[in-house]
């Protein structure tokens, strides 16, 4: 039996009983060994988010293989997943590999070209029992190689939220309510009202992007009008090379990966474990 998950029975689940699933960025050995090993002392399912880079630095067959060896010891749900993708090619090359959840980013194209798209990988993808989430409106800010500016974001339209779930067939939806990647220049207003209609109008599951640095009950309140994933990158790639940096300073000397790398993994922890009570999603499982 694969070990690696799709993420549909877990955001249906999650959809079903009022929490969100955590997905969570990793870069590295050391930051998936930090989610999957504190989601599994929650009990909480979680997801492995890569975004291209990622996948382009650290490898998909190692990522795949890690993913392996952490849904062997751990009885938990874990899927991984392509974050922001846009190339269609490299998507089809990865669900190859093994990953089986994956995000189509095409919010840059027009309406229809966005729909072509999807759907696109939407016929690949569930050949091999592969979930498909995708973005409608734009996001502000900045995922790894991925800029918004913010004079392009653009609110999902409930309507077009519709007619792209039933002309796709996409597992997840992913919905722009005013959330940003990366930090916020100001407080981050949430259009709540708009997210219930989205719910009210849509089936599948829906996702919000661009959490970290947005306040927990704003988060929370979200996931109460139906958010069934949250993303979250930034917050914790600061405290991890901010524990890093104090490391070095205090120890100029130092040249152990062992050594350097470990307070990075204690200071994510911390905010990983903050998450998954943020998202209602420990002992789920």
């Amino acid at each position: 039996m694969d070990k690696i998950l799709s993420t549909r029975a877990m955001l249906l689940k999650a959809k079903q009983e009022g929490y969100a699933v955590p997905a969570f960025n990793i870069h590295n050995m050391e930051t998936l060994q930090v989610v999957v090993e504190t989601a599994a002392e929650m009990g909480s399912p979680v997801i492995i988010a890569g975004t291209p880079s990622t996948i382009t630095y650290a490898g998909a067959e190692y990522i795949k293989a890690m993913a392996e060896v952490a849904a062997e010891k751990y009885n938990i749900p874990i899927a991984i997943h392509l974050d922001h993708f846009e190339d269609v090619e490299e998507i089809k090359h990865d669900i190859d590999v093994g990953f089986r959840s994956c995000m189509i980013d095409a919010s840059k194209e027009a309406f229809e070209n966005n729909i072509t798209t999807v759907k696109e990988v939407v016929d690949y993808a569930h050949r091999f029992d592969c979930t498909v989430e995708a973005e409608l409106g734009k996001l502000g800010g900045q995922e790894d190689d991925l800029v918004v500016d913010e004079k392009d974001t653009m609110y999902t339209n409930p309507k077009d939220a519709v007619e792209f779930v039933k002309a796709t067939g996409v597992d997840s939806l992913a919905v722009a309510i005013g959330t940003a990647h990366g930090l916020y220049k100001g407080e981050p207003k949430l259009d709540f009202e708009r997210l219930q209609k989205i719910r009210d109008m849509v089936d599948v599951p829906l996702v919000l992007h661009g959490a970290s640095d947005v306040p927990d009950e704003l988060v929370q309140k979200a996931i109460s009008l139906g958010i069934c994933k949250v993303n979250i990158a930034t917050d914790l790639k600061i405290p991890f090379s901010d524990a890093v940096k104090k490391y070095f300073n205090e120890h100029p000397e130092a040249n152990d990966p062992r050594k350097y790398m470990t307070p990075g993994k204690e200071a994510m922890k911390k905010i990983v474990q903050h998450k998954i009570n943020v998202c209602g999603s420990a002992n789920r499982y």
